[in-house]
């Protein structure tokens, strides 16, 4: 793949199914989140995912998908242009597409990664498209979690901070 800049990986649902499309000959990895505020874990998570094939594609929840999630009323803390535009300036990552549902399952139907990976919090059972990519040949990936890094805990410690520094 040729190198690209940040704003060449951002993609529509629509674009990314065109260049994507199977029959193919790269080994397409799909991964999602909100990605709120990247951290170490995050791009841990994110390089690991990119070695398990060629192209790496991030699905991003949309500021309002974010809020269905109930992470809380003011999250995101970032919004979700610049949230995608942070991950596609990552080398590790081929292209960014935004999804506005609860779910990446639409995403991944149109897509139909050969490879679907999520983060060692969740259960394989519990992965959203996993029938879906197993059903075309393809498999699932759990990625271990990072251990002392999560964005909630992020946000907690920077408020804690901010608490007690007004005191």
């Amino acid at each position: 793949m040729s190198l690209r800049t940040a704003p060449d990986k951002l993609v529509t649902r629509d674009e990314l199914v065109r260049r994507l499309s199977r029959p193919r000959t790269e080994r397409v990895v799909f991964t999602n989140g909100v990605f709120d505020l990247m951290h170490r874990g995050h791009a841990t998570y994110l390089s690991a995912a990119r070695a398990l094939g060629d192209v790496l594609v991030v699905g991003v929840n949309t500021d309002r998908s974010t809020r269905r999630l109930g992470k809380g009323t003011e999250r995101p803390l970032v919004r979700e242009a610049d949230r995608a535009f942070v991950l596609a300036a990552l080398e590790c990552v081929d292209y960014v597409c935004l999804f506005d549902e609860d779910t990446p399952a639409a995403l991944i139907d149109a897509l139909l990664p050969d490879v679907l990976v999520k983060g060692g919090d969740y259960d394989l059972d519990g992965v959203v498209g996993r029938d879906t990519v197993e059903t075309h040949g393809g498999r699932v990936e759990v990625i271990p979690f990072v251990e002392g890094y999560s964005t909630t805990d992020l946000v907690r410690r920077i408020r804690s901070n901010a608490d007690d520094s007004s005191s």
